[in-house]
């Protein structure tokens, strides 16, 4: 079998991965020069089910509840399981309790036990919410790491790839470009993020702070970076991030902890996370084609599953049906 996947984004790697695990012949073409730029480049990593319930469907959370054991699998030493926590200033309390009443799998902490988790954080708020089981990975080293694994494996990349390239004959074409696939029914869902790089601030986990009108997460990463993101606007021109975006984001890093106010800002970026009307991913099958698209703001937790989907419909094997779309049977 032998199948040409078009992107090597988060989806279009971890495709190939579950194909060349069961033997297939797999080929990965970019338009990019490099895997870098694209909306899973500029993810969080966060591998986060049960907190991301608070605003999804239930598949959410059944479908990304396994995500960290498939990237432990693939990349171990990558992904660091020290679950998640949730603040809010004492002014945002009732959204503390709004979030708790909406997600699971979590546990009430006091003041007491925050500082016992993030030392950093001791004396800055009064309850948080704990997901224990939750974990997050840096997605650019991932993205790099399945990279190299795959090229290990014998998986052929050619980036660069364009309309003047030389066509490749495959039993299977996979395609995983998000929101360049130009499907009408996605929408493009613009995300803004910063990197900002302080010694004065350690976190052993992402923290997310909660807020009425632009909750953020910072995602601690290694060499004294933490990533601030990230805003939802519904919009699908990539572009520069806005200064009200930069201000605001900033404001919030502050509210968690002040010395994000002295922190280096090394990096802004943007990427359109693609969309359908239900925030829901699908993977879809025309004849010998697949789509995987739509995974929205979960990536990184949504991939395997819809990677293990596509790969079970290209195989023959029996997938279930949730979120699978045949447009011919």
């Amino acid at each position: 079998m032998k199948v040409l996947i078009h992107g090597a984004g988060v989806a279009g790697l971890t495709l190939a991965h579950e194909l060349a695990t069961c033997g297939a012949g797999v080929t990965v073409i970019e338009k990019r020069r490099q895997i870098a730029g694209n909306a899973s480049w500029q993810a969080g990593g966060m591998l986060a089910p049960w907190c991301e319930r608070e605003s999804a469907e239930d598949p959410v959370l059944s479908l990304g509840r396994d995500a960290a054991d498939w990237w432990e699998n693939a990349l171990p030493g990558h992904v660091i399981r020290n679950g998640t926590l949730v603040v809010a200033p004492a002014r945002d309390a009732a959204e503390l309790d709004r979030f708790g009443r909406r997600a699971s799998g979590f546990r009430p902490v006091d003041a007491e036990a925050i500082a016992a988790l993030e030392p950093d954080l001791e004396g800055r708020f009064g309850r948080a919410l704990f997901f224990a089981g939750e974990a997050h990975l840096d997605p650019r080293k991932a993205l790099l790491g399945l990279q190299e694994k795959l090229v290990q494996m014998g998986v052929r990349f050619e980036f660069g790839y364009g309309t003047a390239s030389k066509p490749y004959m495959a039993d299977f074409e996979a395609d995983c470009t998000g929101i360049a696939a130009a499907q009408p029914t996605l929408r493009g869902v613009r995300g803004e993020m910063l990197i900002l790089r302080t010694s004065e601030v350690s976190l052993a986990r992402p923290v997310r702070l909660l807020h009425p009108r632009i909750p953020v997460y910072v995602v601690p990463r290694s060499g004294n970076l933490f990533m601030v993101g990230a805003t939802m606007i519904e919009c699908d021109a990539a572009g520069p991030i806005t200064a009200r975006s930069v201000m605001e984001l900033l404001n919030a890093a502050y509210a968690l902890h002040p010395a994000f106010g002295e922190a280096e800002l090394v990096e802004t970026g943007v990427g359109v996370r693609p969309a359908f009307a239900d925030n829901l991913p699908r993977v879809e099958r025309d004849g010998n084609k697949i789509r995987i698209n739509g995974l929205y703001r979960h990536g990184f937790l949504l991939a395997p599953a819809m990677a293990r989907q596509a790969s079970d419909m290209i195989l023959g094997h029996e997938t279930k049906k949730e979120l699978v779309h045949e447009a011919h049977r």
